[in-house]
């Protein structure tokens, strides 16, 4: 542990908001990068979710490609890819390539979790409904082999053999994480000597118990000797705590749709959000909103900056990833993400 202040990432689900289109939202996201380049955040993460009217991350790949045009210095990556979705030559081929575009920036992070429900996940693959989570430990390394110099050897029941590389040529290879919210991920990233995220914007169940399976089981690899972790948080930041707990009220209102299984909507408006909390006011809404904002960060920079540090601190990383779920005012534009850059701003500023 350090009382040094810990680096800060950002990791983007590229939310749309009502009356916001898809272009907008991601011509938002695009700039929130640049921004958080300009201010020295290590890296930025884009998250995979599907058929969803508030989050316009689909597909993480592309949008790290637009990102690294538009950006020169910070790591980008995948907070993450899930991996049962796509077959992992691709995952690997798609990865090699961006490497390719942005030599020694790019992370792959890996996940699990399907990232939508199982008709989504019938569409994605060709094996059914229940996806290949059953592969994943294979997938994993199958990927890291494909993305190595020496390719991946396919071997053939008659003895023969058969090469395949992600990319003809490579000089470099991405970062492969491994992303998870169970023991289940914390335990196969130490066994495969792998570095490991803990899903605590999501989840925040079993952090503790997770952060120490991976460090206490840890194999070290060649290219990983020592275990190697950070952590997510959900952040808002704003000059005034008033305005921080009303930009953090749209998405905590998301969250309790999400936890409670009512249909899912455009992400409100911090005003839409502010009248719908008055007029459909319910236990069970509430219960689950105040929940969630126990585990978010939300106050002014300087508090939030206090906040992730000590965080930092107790469980012993280096590196907090935010997720800044700031919502916009009706009156912003609808390119811009200006509460959420104001979130970034803020907390680099006070650290």
């Amino acid at each position: 542990m350090t009382s040094a202040a810990p680096a800060l990432s950002v990791l983007d689900l590229v939310p749309v908001r009502t009356g916001q289109t898809s272009a907008e939202a991601i011509a938002a996201s695009l700039s929130l990068a640049e921004i958080a380049d300009r201010l020295g955040y290590r890296r930025y993460w884009f998250a995979e979710h599907h058929n969803m009217p508030a989050v316009a991350s689909t597909t993480p790949p592309v949008l790290i490609a637009a990102a690294a045009s538009r950006t020169e210095r910070m790591k980008l990556g995948s907070g993450g890819v899930m991996l049962p979705n796509h077959a992992p030559l691709i995952v690997a081929e798609q990865f090699a390539a961006l490497e390719a575009i942005a030599p020694g920036r790019i992370d792959l992070g890996l996940g699990r979790a399907p990232g939508s429900d199982p008709v989504i996940t019938q569409l994605l693959r060709t094996t059914g409904t229940t996806s290949d989570v059953e592969q994943f430990p294979r997938y994993v390394q199958d990927i890291s082999l494909l993305l190595s110099g020496e390719g991946a050897t396919v071997r053939f029941t008659s003895g023969g053999e058969y090469t395949v590389h992600a990319t003809p040529a490579a000089t470099s290879v991405p970062d492969v994480w491994l992303l998870g919210s169970s023991d289940y991920s914390a335990q196969l990233a130490a066994s495969q000597g792998l570095p490991y995220v803990f899903a605590n914007h999501f989840s925040g169940q079993g952090l503790e118990r997770a952060l120490d399976l991976y460090r206490s089981g840890y194999q070290p690899s060649e290219a990983h000797p020592e275990p190697r972790t950070f952590l997510t948080v959900n952040a808002v930041a704003s000059p005034t705590a008033e305005e921080a707990e009303a930009r953090a009220l749209p998405q905590l209102r998301m969250m309790s749709r999400l936890r409670l299984n009512k249909p899912l909507t455009a992400l409100e408006t911090v005003e839409e959000a502010i009248a719908a909390g008055i007029a459909e006011a319910d236990a069970a809404t509430e219960q689950v909103v105040q929940a969630a904002r126990e585990r978010w960060f939300v106050g002014t920079g300087e508090f939030v900056a206090a906040e992730v540090r000590a965080f930092a601190q107790t469980h012993g990383v280096d590196e907090v990833m935010l997720s800044p779920v700031a919502g916009a005012y009706d009156a912003e534009p609808k390119d811009s993400a200006a509460g959420r850059a104001q979130t970034l701003e803020l907390i680099a500023a006070a650290l």
